[in-house]
């Protein structure tokens, strides 16, 4: 957010201490002090904006708009999927599907199939939303073969992780490779290169150590979209019914990412008027609303459940996911104070000027960008924008332009901690104390941050 007739006079170095600072008090009041997550945000969003110099009669604006900018493309999100989630395993279709997997895969490999069919899924959908639709099916596994949550977790997200840091059509890569000037087909091959094994280090062999360590499992948390069906149900719906629910808020994402990338090839109009229709309606919130309409049908009434009693299942979701969204909306809060404090731009003009190798420098803005305000898309979309005429005047080839493209997305997505909206999420949705999101989930952001890089800087030496 912009302040009309104000700008930040601190330089870098006060900027960098008060950011610390904040960061350092958030983890004092919630890990020692026990105060509650939600409103620790709230009262260090504001006093960081004090500190930086906001203007007092702007501070309350900055924080609503932080907050309500995060909660826009949250909270329906989270709500939306939350319902489509109870309504998959009120009906006894997360134990089906569950059951599924284990037969065809085997229980060894429930992790990796989970994961797998993340990968699938986070083609066309963004991660929050993937997230939403992947949890029933995995708490329902969990529960299925009753191991630690971690274990069957962590592959799903880190999956919807990688493939939405690196890979177009995602929000971050997509106007990072246009302001790099790259080939978009070669960096969705270059991203899709660094995101298996990535996914599979980062997601399948962390989780399994993660696993060890944090051995907590439903029945110790409870669990958002509940325990994975433990009661049996009457009638459950059949296997394919269940594939194709979950399928069609895919599918509809995928068409409006799919024109999203026709688009920016230049072969569809953007102006014409079933252009806008379509993307309408392929839009995360829209699509995840058409899903739950169809699963209140195929899952409810042709059950023969409806009226109030339908009405309650859907209500029922919504209780458990409140602090989730609230948290996250605060995280969202206390970026948006660092953002338009100013941080960014005094940390773009020293790091400008540091004599690093081009692909190495992308790669360091983007990572001191993302842990200094949270969002992967303004680091990496910042450090793209900063690196690009330099890029441009160097000369390098389309297959080295995309590497770098790819190296810049992986210093975007380095450890995710308290200021970052997705750090909340993901803990609370597990429903894991910060400490333990430290330990587990910053920590996987950064190792995926790493392996990313390194499989980009191998590509741009090879090219």
């Amino acid at each position: 957010m912009e302040i009309d007739g104000w700008s930040q006079t601190l330089g870098a170095a006060p900027l960098l201490a008060i950011a610390g600072g904040a960061i350092a008090l958030i983890l004092v009041l919630v890990i020692r002090f026990k105060l509650h997550a939600f409103l620790t945000l709230v009262l260090v969003s504001l006093l960081t904006a004090f500190a930086t110099g906001i203007p007092a009669s702007s501070v309350v604006s900055v924080l609503l708009s932080g907050f309500g900018s995060t909660l826009a493309s949250v909270a329906l999100l989270v709500g939306l999927g939350a319902m489509l989630g109870k309504l998959i395993e009120h009906s006894g279709g997360a134990t089906v599907l569950a059951e599924k997997m284990i037969e065809v895969f085997g229980e060894k490999r429930a992790p990796l199939a989970l994961g797998v069919a993340s990968l699938l899924m986070g083609f066309p959908m963004f991660f929050d939303a993937g997230l939403i639709v992947m949890l029933p099916i995995v708490f329902a596994v969990a529960a299925r073969l009753g191991g630690p949550v971690l274990l069957y977790a962590m592959p799903s997200a880190v999956a919807f992780s990688a493939m939405h840091v690196f890979v177009p059509p995602h929000p971050g890569p997509v106007p990072a490779t246009e302001l790099y000037g790259a080939n978009l087909g070669v960096v969705l091959a270059i991203g899709l290169v660094a995101v298996i094994p990535t996914f599979y280090l980062t997601g399948v062999l962390w989780g399994r150590f993660t696993a060890k360590r944090f051995p907590f499992t439903l029945e110790t948390i409870g669990g958002i979209f509940g325990g994975g069906d433990q009661e049996p149900v009457d009638n459950p719906p059949r296997v394919g019914t269940v594939i194709a629910v979950l399928l069609l808020p895919m599918v509809l994402i995928f068409l409006n990412t799919g024109l999203d990338f026709l688009r920016a090839a230049g072969v569809v109009d953007a102006d014409a008027a079933w252009y806008g229709a379509l993307t309408t309606i392929g839009s995360s919130s829209v699509a995840l609303l058409i899903s739950v309409l169809v699963a209140l049908v195929v899952l409810g009434t042709r059950r023969g459940i409806s009226g109030t009693a339908l009405e309650k299942i859907v209500d029922s979701s919504l209780g458990p996911i409140c602090s989730v969204v609230l948290i996250t909306g605060a995280g969202g809060m206390f970026g948006g104070v660092l953002r338009t404090s100013g941080i960014g731009d005094a940390l773009s003009d020293v790091l400008s000027d540091l004599g690093l190798p081009l692909i190495v420098a992308a790669y360091v803005i983007a990572v001191v960008m993302r842990v200094a305000q949270g969002s992967a898309t303004v680091a990496l979309v910042t450090a793209a924008g900063l690196m690009a005429p330099a890029v441009a005047a160097a000369g390098y080839s389309p297959g080295q332009i995309a590497a770098i493209t790819i190296a810049t997305a992986a210093g975007s997505v380095f450890a995710s901690h308290v200021n970052d909206s997705e750090f909340w999420l993901v803990g609370r949705l597990l429903d894991m104390d910060v400490a333990t999101t430290l330990r587990t989930w910053t920590v996987q952001q950064t190792l995926e941050s790493v392996i990313g890089f390194v499989i980009a800087a191998g590509i741009f030496l090879i090219f």
